[in-house]
């Protein structure tokens, strides 16, 4: 079978009273290379009826567990949105300015303008150069890809952000050639050793993750589409290593892990930078539509976060990116390129993967609902952050509070309320923490005016917050 059709485009923390100050902690997080599973969305903006970026950000932040985003520019307005969020944000590059980025004083000058005004209240996490520049076939590009990423990461070093911010390129699945079974594959020859190689050997030395996009939903067919859709099915056998594959996401990251391998790079760290399944598409096209787009993209998410990687790559967790964020009215193509949102412009979603927090399911406009609380109680309460309060002073109530030797671990890597990876959300956590443990008295919420008192349970999923009956 020949599920490689083209895209179309598309760390254990122990807690101490003198403890490193939770932000350096926070920044520990968001710069990972993809070690640590974690989804994010594409947020693309092809379209003429998109929110406001705050109200996204907004959204994103109180409504959804998402804790980070890619965007394909670096749009000034999207980026000083997601200020002081901690959403990690990847921007682009994009393709018509890899010739010029060889050129070192525009690098440096295109990190002074687009970066630094930005960094670091706004979590940029890292760079990709250009998008699938391979795939366009367009040899000016190819040529001065690597040289562009190099140039890149040497401004980032002249401006001493080369250890908070990554440089990576995402590729289609074009690339690969002789993919089934996926231990036969292999990089396109010519593309193998005069592109891909030395760039994977940039990737290795800079500590920067090899960016993929696989699309199941461009290489299925009718009789593949339970293979591509984690469903029960025959799977895919490989006779040379044994290897049985019972999905299509598999059996493509394994396809490029092997060509990885066979140039002597599968040490480096590979995520997943575009996957997503359309909710609707041409009259009578199988297998898009809603219910098949959430059972599609649920799975995948079910599949990264489980740590269960792939036949080859055992163990392993992959930073992914759904695409994407929102329905795109103004995208060219067939149906489907304006249909992989999801949520609809008005915030409202086109189905639920279980990534909105539980009150958002059934409110309205889900941006005014600060922590998307699980409902109410008459003889509980609890205390949370104030709307508007000040980041810093956030980040002063967390400090104080897990300064006291307080139980904060669930707010620490691994734990039930680490998401929203935010300073807001784990400042609500500890000062209910300390409200509760003192007594539940008024003036044991005020923090310098940043708390509030409230009858409705700020708890979602597993992160439960303590309250007792007044």
């Amino acid at each position: 079978m020949n599920y490689m059709r083209r895209s179309s485009s598309c760390s254990s923390f122990i807690y101490h009273a003198n403890m490193i100050t939770m932000v350096a902690f926070l920044i520990i997080l968001s710069t990972g290379s993809g070690a640590d599973a974690s989804i994010g969305v594409n947020f693309g903006t092809l379209a003429n009826n998109l929110p406001p970026p705050r109200q996204v950000a907004e959204f994103l932040l109180h409504s959804t567990v998402i804790n980070r985003i890619r965007l394909f520019d670096a749009d000034p307005q999207i980026l000083q949105a997601f200020a002081h969020t901690g959403v990690a944000v990847t921007v682009t590059v994009s393709n018509d300015q890899i010739p010029h980025l060889t050129n070192l004083s525009f690098a440096q000058r295109w990190i002074s303008d687009h970066i630094q005004p930005h960094f670091p209240s706004t979590n940029i996490i890292r760079i990709l150069v250009g998008n699938e520049v391979i795939s366009t076939g367009n040899h000016l590009l190819i040529r001065n890809l690597v040289p562009a990423m190099q140039s890149l990461h040497t401004a980032l070093v002249s401006a001493s952000l080369h250890r908070r911010i990554q440089i990576s390129t995402p590729h289609s699945l074009g690339i690969l050639s002789h993919t089934t079974p996926p231990s036969s594959a292999r990089f396109r020859q010519g593309y193998d050793t005069h592109v891909l190689k030395p760039l994977l050997s940039f990737l290795r030395t800079i500590a920067s993750p090899f960016v993929v996009n696989p699309y199941p939903f461009f290489g299925y067919s009718p009789e593949t589409l339970d293979f591509a859709l984690f469903r029960p099915n025959p799977g895919l056998f490989d006779q040379d290593t044994k290897l049985h594959y019972t999905n299509m996401f598999d059996a493509q990251l394994d396809s490029v892990y092997s060509a990885m391998e066979r140039l002597g790079f599968s040490d480096v760290a590979i995520v997943v930078g575009e996957i997503g399944w359309p909710s609707k598409g041409d009259r009578d096209q199988i297998g898009v539509d809603v219910a098949t787009a959430a059972e599609f993209n649920r799975k995948v998410m079910d599949r990264v976060n489980s740590g269960t990687g792939t036949p080859l790559m055992p163990n392993r967790t992959f930073e992914t990116y759904i695409f994407a964020l929102f329905n795109e009215n103004l995208k060219p193509g067939p149906i489907s390129e304006r249909n992989f949102g999801l949520f609809r412009s008005d915030l409202t979603p086109v189905y639920d993967i279980g990534i909105l927090r539980p009150t958002a399911r059934t409110s309205d406009p889900p941006e005014n609902n600060r922590r998307s609380p699980v409902g109410g109680s008459s003889g509980k309460r609890w205390c949370v952050t104030k709307s508007g309060a000040e980041t810093e002073a956030l980040q002063r109530n967390i400090d104080y509070v897990c300064g006291l030797g307080l139980d904060c671990e669930p707010i620490i890597e691994g734990g039930p309320c680490i998401l929203p990876n935010t300073v807001e959300a784990h400042s609500a956590y500890a000062m209910n923490l300390f409200y509760q443990t003192m007594g539940r008295h008024e003036f044991d919420c005020d923090f310098d005016k940043t708390g509030e008192i409230t009858s409705i349970d700020p708890s979602y999923g597993d992160c439960q917050y303590q309250a007792e009956f007044v």
